[in-house]
C-alpha cells in the first residue's frame, strides 16, 4: 500500500506499535538496507481497509512474499490455515526462534504457513540475525 494514502501521524503510529520492527520476521528497520512499507494485513483487494487495525509494518521482502495472501498450506499438516495476523495473533503463540535465534521455528499450523510462505528464513534474514545476535541486537524484545 502506498504510504502516501496514510497521514504523517498514522504512519508514526503504525511504526511506533510494531517498534520500528517488521511484524512478521522481526528484523529492525534501523539495520534493514530497504525501506519498510505500511501494509494491508487483509489486502483491499479482498475486501480489506485502510485503518489501524488492519495494518502491519512489513519488510521489503516478508511484503512482497505475503502480496495479497491471507490464508497458505501448512506444510505439517497439509490444511489451508489463516496466515498470521499481528492485530488478531500472539507472535508468540504461532513462532519460536531456535537456539541461536538464527532460525524461526512454526509452533502452530498458522505458524509453519506464515514461515513457508514469507519465507521468513530466506538466506539474508539468517545471516542478519547472527551478525544482529553476535552484537546483542537480536532478537528484539517486542510488547505481545
Amino acid at each position: 500500500m502506498p504510504e502516501h494514502h496514510l497521514s504523517k501521524r498514522q504512519r508514526q503510529l503504525v511504526r511506533n506499535r510494531a517498534n520500528h520492527c517488521c511484524e512478521y520476521c522481526y528484523t529492525p528497520s534501523k539495520y534493514s538496507p530497504d525501506p519498510f512499507a505500511i501494509e494491508h494485513i487483509i489486502p483491499r483487494s479482498l475486501g480489506g481497509q485502510t485503518e489501524l487495525k488492519n495494518l502491519a509494518l512489513s519488510c521489503l521482502g516478508c511484503n512482497g512474499y505475503k502480496y495479497n495472501k491471507v490464508e497458505a498450506v501448512d506444510p505439517g499438516g497439509g490444511q489451508t490455515v489463516a496466515l498470521f495476523h499481528p492485530r488478531q495473533h500472539l507472535w508468540s503463540e504461532h513462532f519460536a526462534w531456535n537456539e541461536t535465534c538464527s532460525h524461526l521455528i512454526g509452533l502452530s499450523p498458522t505458524g509453519r504457513a506464515t514461515i513457508e510462505t514469507l519465507r521468513l528464513n530466506r538466506p539474508g534474514l539468517i545471516n542478519l540475525r547472527r551478525v544482529l545476535y553476535a552484537a546483542g541486537e537480536h532478537p528484539p524484545q517486542l510488547a505481545q
